[in-house]
């Protein structure tokens, strides 16, 4: 089971370099990491077993933040209207993004961040993510708003960028060029 101590924190190498592509199909030990992400995620949002393994809610891990330089990311939550997004994803890459832009106006955190960062980060409000789920079928998703953050938001951490990189530094409460705030 992964808990907090597994996952590295700000300044480890794996969370500057950019992950591997995973060749294709995935490995019985890769579909463990993978399924081991989900359920980390979920173990992170139900309160008793949080409380009880001491772990910070999460709604996205990527392998980067386990020390493991592979293209896996995992979410795990639900948008405004109670759709649930719970993927363990193979190689996800955006292929396309909207020209308006987003941020959530209380700011992004991070599980390998132990520290508040203020400030808004730009994001794409809509995005086209391609990948392939745990079990080796192709993947398709039109996001937008909050769902296109969190999945943005982990697929930097596959290029070695972190939410922080794209505050801007003299102003960071300078509201993004053609961009809506998300709640």
């Amino acid at each position: 089971m992964i808990t907090m101590k597994d996952i590295v924190r700000e300044g480890h190498p794996s969370l500057q370099k950019v992950a591997k592509e995973v060749s294709l199909p995935i490995t019985d030990e890769e579909k463990q990491l993978l399924n081991d992400m989900l359920i980390f995620l979920q173990n992170s949002q139900d309160e008793e077993i949080a409380q009880k393994y001491k772990l910070r809610a999460g709604v996205g891990l990527a392998a980067p933040q386990l020390g493991i330089e592979k293209r896996f990311i995992a979410v795990h939550f639900e948008d405004v209207d109670g759709k649930l997004y719970s993927y363990g994803l193979v190689n996800p890459k955006i292929i396309s993004h909207s020209v308006e832009g987003c941020y959530i106006a209380g700011g992004e955190g991070c599980l390998s961040v132990d520290r508040v960062v203020e400030g808004y980060v730009p994001r794409y409000r809509r995005i086209t993510v391609k990948a392939t789920d745990i079990d080796g079928n192709p993947v398709k998703l039109r996001l937008k708003g909050y769902p296109a953050i969190v999945f943005q938001h982990e697929i930097d951490h596959l290029n070695g960028v972190m939410f922080y990189d794209h505050i801007d530094k003299e102003n960071p409460f300078k509201t993004p060029d053609n961009a809506v705030p998300i709640e």
